[in-house]
């Protein structure tokens, strides 16, 4: 299986000849050729740095095969593409192209003290990616390689360190780190080796573009 990054939150996940794209998003780096070949898209949820719905639609309509599993309120913005959209919920487990998916988590993290969270999904594939959206989901099964949140209006250190604490994955990319300089980049990737250099696991940043053959290793 190949995991590449394409940017922010946005990543590619590869097998034999399928592809799924997850969270293709305005802050993504090379979504659109990905969503050109892709069999499907995942989407977390609604905000733009996750959900392009312009590039979605035009990727689609070139694309009459392409489906989308996404969340309660993206599947309802979609609403119009009949059945090519399929609304998941927390503890769903689905088959997408090719893919075991399974689906853990209901709501994003807080970002304001008086307004309720929007709903959020993670999903792990094939029990090996799982990928949190905009939350602190802890699946309940073991995840090998966890994408890992690294920055956001949501997330503090502490959190991080906690969070991966309770995952406990093999090892860890990072994703949703957009929003930094390089001076942030560096503060990121060192809080986050620290993270699973405590649990004798390794961290990467991939760059976007990068790409990383995952296996039994």
């Amino acid at each position: 299986m190949r995991l590449t990054k394409l940017g922010h939150a946005c990543v590619q996940i590869s097998k034999d000849d399928r592809t799924i794209v997850i969270d293709p998003g305005a802050f993504s780096t090379g979504a659109e050729d990905a969503l050109a070949g892709a069999d499907a898209v995942l989407i977390t949820h609604e905000h733009f740095d996750h959900f392009d719905a312009d590039a979605l639609r035009k990727a689609m309509a070139a694309r009459p095969s392409l489906e989308v599993w996404t969340s309660r309120v993206v599947a309802e913005n979609l609403a119009d593409l009949g059945g090519r959209v399929h609304q998941v919920g927390h503890e769903d487990a689905v088959t997408i192209a090719g893919f075991d998916v399974h689906v853990y988590g209901e709501d994003h993290e807080i970002l304001h003290p008086d307004v309720p969270p929007i709903p959020n999904t993670g999903f792990l594939i094939d029990g090996e990616i799982f990928h949190p959206g905009d939350a602190l989901t802890v699946p309940g099964e073991p995840v090998r390689t966890l994408c890992l949140p690294g920055n956001a209006p949501w997330l503090k250190a502490p959190e991080m360190f906690t969070y991966v604490r309770e995952v406990r994955p093999e090892r860890a990319y990072a994703i949703h780190d957009g929003l930094l300089n390089d001076i942030g980049l560096t503060v990121m990737n060192n809080n986050a080796t620290k993270a699973l250099e405590e649990l004798g696991k390794t961290y990467t940043r991939l760059v976007p573009g990068e790409s990383v053959e995952l296996g039994d290793a």
